[in-house]
């Protein structure tokens, strides 16, 4: 949502709301400098991905499944890892997880192995919420 620009205007004989605090304000702070709102910038896509709500199991393999990946194919991806602790975990996670965060290396390493960009696992998962 954009901000919106508006005029203030408070008449002297205006007793309503803040109007009197803000003209007693005024007039007692004569040389107080009025600042233009200069809006935020808006979210990184990495700022956006650590707001994302996680996914349960659930969610997240139907999410796989409605893209057209079956939950084989990324045990598959996971089984081309290099053996090691890195690997084992992987797999566990994969396996035992009861909920998966956007920002998990997982999510990373299973999205790089099936060739999907950050933005296609971004619509992905935002399709797997309603899930």
């Amino acid at each position: 949502m954009e901000p919106e620009s508006a005029e203030y205007i408070s008449r002297p004989d205006d007793p309503y709301g803040v109007n009197p605090q803000i003209r007693k304000w005024l007039s007692e702070n004569p040389d107080a400098p009025v600042h233009v709102y200069v809006p935020p910038p808006p979210p990184t896509p990495e700022e956006i991905r650590e707001s994302m709500p996680p996914l349960a199991a659930r969610q997240l393999r139907l999410g796989l499944v409605g893209a057209g990946i079956s939950p084989s194919e990324v045990t598959a991806a996971l089984e081309a890892l290099p053996k090691g602790s890195e690997k084992e975990a992987a797999m566990i996670e994969w396996e035992y997880a009861t909920s998966y965060e956007r920002t998990h290396s997982l999510v990373a390493t299973v999205g790089a192995g099936l060739g999907l960009t950050d933005e296609e696992i971004d619509a992905m998962w935002t399709a797997a919420l309603s899930l």
